[in-house]
């Protein structure tokens, strides 16, 4: 699959939403309705995030799945890795650890123009917008039942077993920024091949397990969290 066939037939009718009350500028909302191999949204990422800076190019918030893939961020530890299963493995230049990605796993990229407002997120503050991620992805969860939260000296947004108490994963986030525009961004585990996991150490963080919605009891496809994606994201960005 070529990066042009990405652009021109994978990706479904974009969307917009106001990113400011009274729509001062829009963003792109773009899916891809197949598995995008991971260095082919790299390279389309970057393309995207230069053309913003440079032209001017529409911000966009782009929903994928890749195929099976460990990601390295740029605080990965060799040791972390085991990959019995032989997946493809990419440096992605994000922050962070190893990340699995997979299908049944719903990805977005958000490229913004971080130099702009963005609603209530100010610009050139990199903490707001990492803490306006978490605040997306715990809404949407919201949305779906789930009680999202964060925990300090941990990225990703964890849900706790009220019976036995244990924390597991259930999202992730991971952010570059070049030239104050983002790329990368978060995956929300919808219902993907948890053992998949056991691969790497996911975040370098040992003591703490992965789960999904599927694995929650919660019947929610990928399509329906796109929806309620987009709707949170319009409510957070307008309030």
């Amino acid at each position: 699959m070529s990066e042009s066939a990405i652009r021109a037939k994978d990706l479904s009718p974009p969307h917009s939403c106001g990113t400011v009350p009274g729509g001062e500028h829009e963003i792109l909302w773009e899916r891809s309705d197949e598995l995008v191999p991971y260095p082919l949204a790299l390279a389309r990422m970057e393309e995207t995030a230069r053309a913003i800076r440079a032209d001017g190019a529409q911000e966009r918030i782009w929903l994928l799945e890749h195929p099976s893939v460990f990601t390295a961020g740029t605080s990965a530890k060799e040791a972390d890795l085991f990959n019995p299963r032989g997946y493809p493995t990419y440096s992605a230049g994000r922050g962070g650890q190893w990340t699995y990605h997979g299908p049944g796993q719903r990805v977005a990229y958000p490229m913004l123009d971080l130099t702009r407002q963005h609603g209530p997120l100010p610009p050139r503050d990199l903490r707001a917008y990492v803490g306006f991620l978490e605040s997306w992805v715990i809404a949407t969860l919201a949305r779906c039942g789930v009680r999202g939260e964060r925990r300090e000296g941990r990225v990703g947004v964890w849900v706790v077993d009220e019976a036995t108490g244990v924390e597991s994963k259930i999202a992730a986030l991971g952010v570059r920024v070049t030239r104050w525009v983002s790329w990368h961004g978060i995956s929300i585990n919808v219902d993907p091949d948890l053992s998949a996991f056991e691969g790497i150490v996911p975040c370098g963080i040992r003591e703490h397990g992965v789960t999904s919605l599927r694995n929650l009891g919660l019947d929610i496809t990928i399509a329906q969290l796109d929806t309620i994606l987009r709707e949170e994201w319009c409510r957070l960005i307008t309030d």
